[in-house]
């Protein structure tokens, strides 16, 4: 038996060995509160908010550095749009109005998250929020809503966070109470 200079404890260092393992940093997921606290701060920065090219016919977006791995977005909505309802998977997130006023309309039900096409919602689900600038809210997994700038003549600009990054967004379309997936988007498909 051999003992290493180093002592009995000593890794193998000989040229066949392998590298003794080191476990790099883990990055803690940043909170609902987090990503909120990060819109907030972004969407107060008017520099940031000013420089974003707004285009009278659709919707603009410059992909910004989340906090904590996530991602981020400065989105940009003239007159009259919005996105439709939708989800964004398993990512929870964040977003604030910074110019003009959103409005959201969300469902207060968890939603089975796969194997459906048609969901039949029940009475009272429905909540709308006004959200003018400075206003915002955070939400978790599987959050089914849609943003809408309902203003004839003024565009508004906000700031959104996800974590984890999206991973896909699925598209619904509503009838009534009838809930319908329409398309699953993935980050290809909008990066």
């Amino acid at each position: 038996m051999s003992v290493s200079p180093l002592g009995p404890s000593a890794p193998d260092l000989s040229p066949d060995a392998s590298p003794p393992a080191v476990s790099a940093p883990s990055v803690r997921a940043p909170t609902q509160a987090e990503l909120l606290d990060f819109v907030r701060r972004t969407a107060a920065d008017t520099g940031l908010i000013a420089s974003l090219p707004l285009d009278p016919e659709g919707r603009t977006w410059v992909r910004l550095e989340g906090p904590g791995g996530s991602e981020a977005w400065l989105i940009g909505w003239p007159p009259g749009t919005g996105t439709g309802w939708h989800d964004h998977a398993d990512s929870a997130g964040a977003f604030v109005t910074a110019a003009g006023e959103l409005k959201e309309n969300s469902l207060a039900a968890r939603l089975p998250t796969d194997g459906w096409k048609t969901l039949e919602l029940t009475e009272g689900v429905d909540r709308e929020r006004r959200l003018p600038a400075g206003r915002g809210r955070s939400f978790g997994r599987h959050h089914v809503h849609e943003v809408l700038n309902e203003s004839t003549d003024q565009h508004a600009v906000s700031v959104h966070a996800y974590h984890p990054p999206l991973p896909r967004i699925r598209r619904y379309s509503r009838t009534g109470q009838t809930l319908r997936l329409e398309q699953v988007e993935r980050p290809e498909d909008w990066q």
